[in-house]
């Protein structure tokens, strides 16, 4: 006999879907409002991107003279100078030439979509369908487009040349701030947070910090490697455009897996329009032993633990950043997906069964302003400026005034 169903427990589920429902669509107007405003933001947005990035790169040399007796001001006034020295060294030695030959690289990667467009209408695959040359020629068209606006961006910033340098001048000018005034930000940060929220944000903070800087060094250090064993591989072999190729391989490294199929797609094309399709194939086989090396040796010894996400995830997320903002949105995808998902951990955590967290997680006066104990994040715990600007106690020493609101 088919069971009856209870018109209270209907009613019940609904009204809870309903909830939920509007709960739901509630959060998703917050997101929507505060990306809204993001991209309204974004001329101010973009340099603070650009400096916390950069800052993620020269803070241990910043930390390590601090923690010699260094003033900030005169640690983040030399760290910033010999960053100065080495992106301008950088630009005469690299880029520059890079520049000169992007014409010639973008000209061989359409040659090389042509030379493979007739290889496949020929024996014995014959394919001639017209809705194929239509793709292959609008590939053709993307892949131009998309090598020259990685060089862009490497050479001149995004955009313009004249937004890009406005762009560099203030992110360096707040890398140098955050280099000497980051460690008194989360100690000013709990201050200015009533109740709870003086716990929660900045614990969520100190973590998010961790786990960009993981990335972008960890990134940048495979990504080097990658471009030094592809670029010495190309070299022996005898292709051409070596240089471009290297440097498109390390800023590719920047977006995970659709970068390094990207960089070792072009590589491959450009071998087979000017060496052949044997050398083709002895570059395909270095860049799958390189590839090889980096996700099994390299990036676990690098980045440790790593970001926590799946490949899929990881995937999903660059695809959804280059469909929303094109290179911009495929290089800042991962480091925001990271960035949530600290967050989403962190509430789990909250929001567990008491003693699932950690010992005191939940206790009254756990990560009270000053106390070094906020929360499991542990905003301000450890040793004082461990790490990471924001990790210093706020009490005693240089760094223990309020930062400029």
């Amino acid at each position: 006999m088919p069971a009856t169903l209870s018109s209270t427990k209907t009613r019940t589920a609904l009204r809870a879907s309903a909830r939920v429902s509007l709960e739901l669509l509630l959060v998703l107007l917050v997101v929507a409002v505060a990306l809204w405003a993001l991209g309204r933001m974004w001329s101010v947005t973009w340099p603070v991107i650009v400096a916390l990035l950069l800052t993620t790169l020269t803070w241990p040399p910043t930390r390590f003279l601090r923690r010699r007796g260094w003033r900030p001001a005169l640690a983040a006034s030399v760290v910033t100078v010999l960053f100065l020295i080495v992106a301008a060294g950088t630009v005469v030695l690299i880029a520059v030439p890079v520049a000169s030959q992007s014409g010639e690289l973008t000209d061989g990667v359409v040659d090389g979509i042509q030379k493979m467009r007739e290889w496949a209408a020929g024996p014995p695959l014959n394919i001639g369908d017209d809705q194929l040359a239509r793709a292959l020629d609008t590939a053709a068209a993307r892949i131009q487009d998309s090598v020259g606006s990685i060089v862009n961006a490497t050479v001149a910033g995004v955009g313009t040349v004249l937004n890009g340098v406005v762009t560099a001048v203030l992110a360096l000018f707040l890398m140098f701030f955050f280099l000497k005034d980051g460690p008194r930000f989360l100690p000013w940060l709990t201050r200015q947070l009533p109740g709870r929220l003086a716990t929660d944000v900045p614990a969520v903070a100190l973590r998010g910090w961790d786990t960009l800087g993981a990335f972008v060094r960890s990134q940048a250090f495979v990504g080097l490697l990658d471009a030094v064993l592809i670029g010495l591989g190309l070299w022996i072999i005898g292709v051409p455009l070596v240089l471009p190729l290297a440097v498109l391989t390390f800023v590719s490294a920047f977006v995970p897996i659709v970068g390094a199929l990207f960089a070792g797609f072009v590589a491959v094309l450009i071998a087979l329009v000017s060496n052949g399709p044997t050398d083709a194939l002895i570059v395909l086989a270095v860049i799958v032993v390189v590839q090889q090396l980096e996700g099994n040796v390299f990036q676990p010894m690098v980045q440790g633990r790593g970001l926590g996400l799946h490949a899929a995830v990881i995937l999903l997320a660059v695809t959804l950043g280059g469909s929303l903002a094109g290179i911009v949105g495929s290089l800042l995808a991962v480091p925001a997906a990271a960035l949530v998902a600290v967050s989403w951990n962190y509430l789990r955590e909250q929001l567990g069964e008491p003693g699932a967290g950690e010992p005191g997680a939940g206790e009254p006066g756990a990560g009270e302003p000053g106390t070094g104990g906020a929360g499991t994040g542990g905003a301000g715990t450890g040793e004082p400026d461990a790490g990471e600007p924001g990790g210093e106690r706020g009490a005693g020493g240089p760094d223990s005034g309020s930062a400029p609101a």
